[in-house]
């Protein structure tokens, strides 16, 4: 078990704002009254009793309800005031009411999931908790589907126009959410192509007053800056512009023998404002001209992609230098790189760094770098700042974290790692921190997100190197699937950090049973759900850094449990096996390297049992954060780790003793077990596969439990409950 975070995050927080900024605005649904000092008797009205009672208070009167102009007496100053409001008192509009609609339906409790993002040609659906805002029992309205809007936006246009060509009448009942999950007519209809955005985004407003105007008492989802609902192009395949490949050439001002780049860009470039630069830096024995099907895809959805030669067999600092140089060249020659086609089109404060292999933990180290201040691109070509976000694939760890100026740290860089669980090269085996691409995962502490991909080997990720895939038969995808999946992946990292697309970001740590891409194969195992955002965090109950007795969270609370082996440590494997040994407790937890420190705990259970967080008092007030996430995996070759999806149940209690509870099976969130490769030891499983759990707070109140989330007292996890995993 790793942590309790929030948002993405995954072990460094409790609990965070996770889609939060734009649901938080809610309106009163009732009609509001301006303020109006002349009616003092609250009628609505400013008449003749008014009159009377200021006549009641003429004179010396300080603090009196009559002295509107604050001099302490009630005069003719006062009386003109009230003369002038005479009769009915102005009336405020009404606000709209915003609030979550979007998201999927479930089997169970808590009933519904609200997410944004739906696949082309899938249904969606809202849902509204009428055990929660009792008051819309018996509201009806018409839904209408827009197109997205600002704030902004909205309040300067409240137009009502539905893409669907006309809105959807709806009733909402007693009952809560199930009886109030609403299929969107059509919605499978709805477009995805929006030029070079991740998908389509729309907003939802139920009409409430059906005068088809966003305005008084209406309930709208979207009305921020986040739509309601993105719907997702087949991200896999190419995007809207043609794609130029000019002949290979070499630039000047980079390491003699590593010379060369392949450009790759949309053809309509002319026409185009500066686009951002994604930069290709390849493996060990590969060649820049192996990455084709990445440099095409990511061109034509409306990037400038330049493949280099990378200086790999002289190590790490090498390959990071190559990597500087040829960014730098691509950047200052673009007046004269294929006859001047991309040049004043490259956006060079917007530059994605992609390497494979030690080309992946090159530009890790390039930046470290440029964070460091050890080198200086030439011509002053860009800044660290100007790096948006860092790809790995399945990059080693040489260097490890090193010191001030020696290791591969991606520091607060967004950082992407993509990875294959059947690599025969950078294999995350368990005898050599070179070959465990996690270590730099767990180095980063800015936003960082992960795909790891069951059946992808090392070279999947290029054209044309040797197949190294290491796994059990039958379970290869072979590279045409895994490069859909690289494609699917990719871009969306990229839109994720470069447009904020928020289509992209849910894409990123959905898992593939709720959401997986269009265009990848049904059967691919590929876990996308270790997402970890340092951004939105909003406190941290236990990350196990600090307070390393198990009695004490890392916040200063007390811990009680009664699951068996519970023990604390580094995330490192302790042997060269992944054999099961009662000594090693951390098997199979190959996660850092060469100067980290990251911690995790872990623990067994064969009946039912639990941990438990006492909250202190400074973080008790869960009601300001919209979600409560954490990190758990299961270990590999363990004789209790074998559920295909290992869930628990996850109990809120408030100072009160009110109790809430979730279980993680209906939202799909349990740990997957392990690939089932062999080798290092007897048995079969891999690396420990950690996953992201999230749930959002306000869903600890859908039971109708009346649970204070402003006042939480302590978290529970418990096991082996009747339903849950029963060993693990």
């Amino acid at each position: 078990m790793s942590s309790t975070s929030a948002g993405e995050d995954t072990s460094r927080s409790a609990f965070a704002a996770l889609l939060a900024a734009a649901m938080t605005f809610a309106a009163s649904s009732a009609t509001a009254l301006a303020a109006c000092p002349p009616d003092l008797d609250g009628s609505g009205e400013v008449d003749g009793a008014d009159l009377g009672g200021l006549l009641g208070q003429w004179g010396d009167c300080p603090g009196c309800e009559a002295d509107f102009d604050g001099n302490g007496v009630v005069d003719g100053s006062d009386l003109g005031s009230l003369l002038g409001a005479w009769g009915a008192c102005p009336v405020e509009p009404e606000s709209p009411r915003a609030m979550r609609l979007a998201g999927r339906a479930l089997a169970s409790a808590p009933w519904f999931e609200f997410v944004r993002a739906v696949n082309a040609g899938s249904s969606a659906t809202i849902m509204i908790d009428t055990l929660l805002d009792p008051e819309l029992v018996g509201a009806a309205g018409d839904l209408f589907v827009v197109e997205a809007r600002s704030e902004a936006e909205w309040v300067a246009d409240g137009t009502l126009v539905d893409v669907r060509g006309a809105s959807q009448p709806i009733l909402l009942v007693d009952g809560g959410a199930p009886a109030n999950t609403i299929s969107i007519d059509a919605s499978a209809l709805l477009s995805a192509q929006d030029g070079d955005r991740f998908g389509r985004e729309y907003d939802l407003v139920v009409d409430l007053n059906a005068n088809g105007t966003l305005d008084g008492g209406d309930l709208v989802d979207g009305f921020g800056d986040d739509p309601a609902l993105v719907v997702l192009p087949n991200a896999t395949i190419a995007g809207a512009h043609a794609v130029t490949v000019p002949p290979a050439y070499a630039v000047s001002g980079v390491t003699a023998g590593f010379t060369m780049e392949r450009l790759y860009y949309p053809s309509d470039i002319a026409s185009m404002t500066p686009r951002p630069l994604v930069v290709i830096s390849h493996g060990n024995g590969h060649q820049y001209t192996w990455y084709d099907y990445l440099g095409n895809h990511l061109a034509s959805w409306g990037y400038i992609v330049m493949s280099h030669q990378n200086n790999t067999a002289a190590g790490i600092e090498a390959a990071s230098t190559t990597t500087l140089q040829h960014t730098a060249a691509i950047i200052n020659l673009q007046a004269t790189i294929a006859g001047g086609a991309i040049n004043g089109k490259i956006d060079d404060t917007k530059i994605i760094w992609i390497g494979h292999s030690r080309g992946g933990e090159g530009v890790v180290r390039a930046y470290d770098r440029l964070f460091d201040g050890t080198y200086t691109p030439p011509s002053s070509a860009y800044t660290k700042d100007d790096i948006a976000l860092l790809i790995s694939i399945a990059p080693t760890d040489f260097l490890g974290k090193g010191g001030s100026t020696t290791g591969s740290d991606p520091h607060a860089k967004p950082y992407f790692l993509i990875y294959g669980a059947a690599d025969g090269d950078v294999c995350g085996c368990p005898d050599n921190n070179v070959a465990d691409s996690f270590n730099l995962y767990e180095r980063a502490v800015g936003d960082h997100w992960s795909t790891y991909i069951h059946g992808a080997d090392h070279n999947d990720f290029n054209c044309c190197g040797v197949n190294d895939f290491n796994g059990p038969a039958g379970t290869a995808l072979g590279s045409t699937e895994v490069q859909k999946i690289a494609k699917v992946h990719m871009l969306a990292a990229i839109k994720s950090v470069i447009d904020e697309s928020v289509g992209a970001k849910e894409l990123r740590w959905r898992r593939y049973a709720s959401l997986r891409p269009l265009g990848v194969l049904a059967s691919a195992i590929v876990r996308t759900d270790e997402a970890r955002l340092a951004t939105g965090v909003t406190a941290v109950l236990d990350d196990f850094q600090t307070q390393t007795s198990t009695l004490i969270s890392s916040s200063g609370g007390g811990v009680a449990f009664t699951v068996s082996s519970l023990s604390e440590g580094l995330s490192n494997d302790n042997n060269t096996s992944f054999t099961w040994l009662t000594s090693d407790a951390f098997n199979g937890q190959v996660r850092v390297g060469v100067g980290d420190t990251q911690r995790s705990a872990v623990f067994t259970w064969t009946a039912p049992g639990s941990i438990e967080w006492s909250v202190p008092a400074a973080l008790k007030d869960f009601g300001a954060a919209a979600a409560l996430s954490f990190r758990a995996g299961q270990g590999t070759r363990h004789p209790n780790g074998t559920a295909a999806d290992s869930t628990l149940v996850v109990t809120l209690v408030d100072l009160d003793g009110l109790e809430s509870s979730i279980s993680t099976g209906p939202l799909g969130q349990g740990s997957g077990r392990t690939y089932q490769r062999t080798g290092f030891g007897t048995g079969a499983g891999w690396q420990n596969e950690i996953q992201t759990i999230r749930l959002r707070l306000d869903d600890f109140r859908r039971h109708g439990t009346p649970i204070d989330l402003s006042n939480i007292a302590a978290v529970r996890f418990e096991f082996g409950e009747p339903g849950e995993s029963a060993a693990g």
